[in-house]
């Protein structure tokens, strides 16, 4: 069986990703050790999972910051599901995570679509 364990996600500056991803959205740090060249290897995941965690990668050169908020093109990419819609978007709202919609119920689930602090677009989904 495999498994992916790890996504990255090209950002500015560990600190604000770190910062945003945390509070705003309420994962955990699951590592964040300094390489000894001046990156870090900085790991987040949501609260309580086992499962797949965002690599927080500072963009190091002029095409990886190009990329920063532009990693899927402008399309949702990133889901993010939830057992608690209502008390999550709640949450984020007042954490300042900026809602593109509002919330839509689709045979699939409820759905709203957020922007992280560089713009990628994710889904808030609570599965049906």
């Amino acid at each position: 069986m495999s498994l992916i364990a790890l996504v990255t996600l090209v950002v500015r500056d560990y600190d604000e990703a770190v910062a945003f991803y945390t509070d705003a959205l309420g994962f955990e740090l699951v590592e964040d050790t300094d390489r000894g060249d001046g990156s870090r290897w900085v790991v987040v995941r949501p609260r309580g999972t086992d499962g797949t965690g965002l690599l927080l990668a500072r963009a190091e050169h002029e095409a990886q910051r190009a990329a920063v908020g532009a990693q899927t093109g402008g399309r949702v990419g990133f889901f993010l599901h939830t057992e608690d819609f209502a008390g999550d978007l709640e949450r984020m709202r007042a954490a300042g995570v900026r809602f593109l919609e509002e919330p839509r119920h689709e045979a699939y689930g409820t759905v709203a679509v957020f922007e992280d602090l560089y713009g990628n677009r994710w889904d808030l989904l609570q599965p049906a």
